[in-house]
């Protein structure tokens, strides 16, 4: 008894040890600790506020046919179920870390015609022939002597939770493609229609001239060019619609009634809301997952330090061991308990292998600094391109206006006797030619907030709860 005391006592002694290996922790010269990333993102309050980014963004628009088309997408799309097969496979991961080590047991049992041979056991004659069984339990403790299994635990849940940001990637990235593709079919279809009111007015133009001169190749030319854009507006429409039959999962027919009718573009009745660039580092999901690799490759050196150790652990058996006839008797009976210590001598690249590990956590430091930069170059890029195209659309929309108004004054000389039909259909067209490029510039700012959107890293965090929800029995 007391000789298994003191082993125990050793045991807990040595599992008290220090662990091989660095702590880790995000290091003070981390690109995500500088101050300059951490302040107000640039912010005009016309366009966008300096305000929390909703979890689901996508519902700013109050389109509940898109809010059904992200659903229906977070429900089936292929790419999800890929990232939630991988996320469910590092979680297994970690549980076969986390059963390393500790107790463990067995049972093994055998019976068996045997021949053994003499000299073996010293015996100049020849051992008769019998039936030999043998009946055995062991168990065992293994002793986590330097830390090495808890750095393989801490190693492979940092995995899992990069792999878990690497499942959000996926989610905002789906979201962004579903209202990029639903604002792709509903341009097409508005600029279509805009397309068609050109072209009968074109039309209409060159049927005249033709009819008062002889002239009337150039605007018959401008009429064949018009019609020549029409495949192009239906082709978008449809490559839309395949995209999100894609995404979705789901032939054309199955998508939500009305996405292929879709004629007026998804709009934000508000002002953006952006938050800030210390809030941004904590949404973004690649952000995110760049540090647990990060975390990942530093408990890495720990594994691969502990191998230059010992392993100690302590067993117990007890079985029986003889003829068929005799097992159980006292003679046959055999029980054993002490420590067992194994120990790898380390060479053959044990050491060089500690070295790959650190130089493996420098290239993962250097990749979430590198993540962290991008991260905030693509919002303030986003910003800028965003503020960009919504000044070249409220020029234009000036320049609509007061083509509408040139319209409808030359209407009302028409109508008094002032002005000739064919300046009544010209500054009718001028007009149109002013819509079609509101209409392409309003596509622009609405692709613009999508990116940007993106770019922000919203929407993560409701198709998890989405995810989590739907896996409840």
């Amino acid at each position: 008894m007391k000789q298994l005391l003191a082993i125990v006592a050793l045991g807990s002694l040595l599992s008290a040890c220090q662990m091989v290996g660095p702590d880790y922790q995000v290091p003070d010269t981390a690109a995500v600790k500088r101050g300059d990333l951490q302040g107000q993102l640039p912010s005009d309050g016309k366009n966008v506020v300096s305000a929390p980014v909703p979890t689901d963004w996508w519902k700013l628009y109050n389109d509940p046919r898109l809010d059904e088309l992200v659903r229906q997408a977070m429900a089936s799309n292929t790419d999800l179920r890929v990232a939630a097969a991988n996320l469910q496979r590092a979680r297994y991961q970690v549980q076969q870390a986390e059963s390393a080590g500790g107790w463990s047991a067995g049972a093994k049992a055998e019976a068996q015609r045997l021949q053994e041979s003499g000299e073996a056991f010293l015996l100049s004659e020849k051992v008769p022939v019998d039936n030999i069984g043998s009946v055995g339990i062991t168990t065992s403790y293994q002793f986590d002597l330097f830390g090495t299994l808890q750095r393989g635990i801490e190693s492979a849940q940092a995995s899992a939770d990069a792999t878990q940001a690497a499942a959000d990637i996926a989610r905002i990235t789906l979201v962004a493609d579903v209202v990029r593709s639903y604002t792709q079919i509903c341009a097409a279809n508005e600029e279509l229609a805009i397309a068609n009111r050109s072209l009968e007015l074109q039309a209409q133009s060159t049927t005249l001239t033709q009819r008062l001169r002889d002239a009337g190749r150039g605007d018959e030319t401008q009429y064949k060019s018009l019609r020549a854009e029409m495949p192009r507006y239906q082709a978008a429409r449809q490559a839309g619609l395949y995209r999100l039959s894609m995404l979705l999962a789901k032939p054309l027919e199955q998508l939500p009634a009305g996405t292929g009718d879709c004629a007026e573009l998804p709009h934000i009745a508000q002002l953006l809301p952006v938050g800030d660039g210390a809030t941004l580092l904590k949404r973004r999901p690649d952000v995110r997952q760049a540090e647990r690799q990060l975390a990942a490759a530093t408990a890495r050196i720990g594994v691969a330090t502990g191998a230059l150790y010992p392993d100690i652990a302590i067993g117990a058996s007890v079985g029986t061991v003889g003829l068929l006839d005799n097992l159980g008797q006292p003679a046959t009976n055999r029980w054993g308990f002490g420590p067992m210590i194994s120990w790898t001598v380390p060479t053959n690249g044990a050491r060089a292998r500690i070295h790959e590990a650190e130089a493996a956590t420098q290239g993962a430091l250097a990749h979430f600094d590198g993540v962290v930069l991008n991260a905030i170059r693509e919002t303030q890029t986003g910003l800028a391109q965003y503020t960009a195209v919504l000044q070249r659309r409220d020029a234009l929309a000036e320049a609509e206006q007061s083509a509408q108004q040139a319209a409808d004054q030359t209407h009302r000389f028409f109508q008094a006797g002032r002005a000739s039909f064919l300046a009544d259909l010209q500054a009718t067209r001028t007009y149109t030619e002013m819509r079609a490029q509101l209409a392409a510039a309003n596509t622009q700012v609405a692709m613009s907030q999508i990116d940007l959107f993106l770019a922000l890293g919203g929407g993560w965090e409701s198709g998890r709860t989405q995810a989590s929800a739907s896996s409840k029995p």
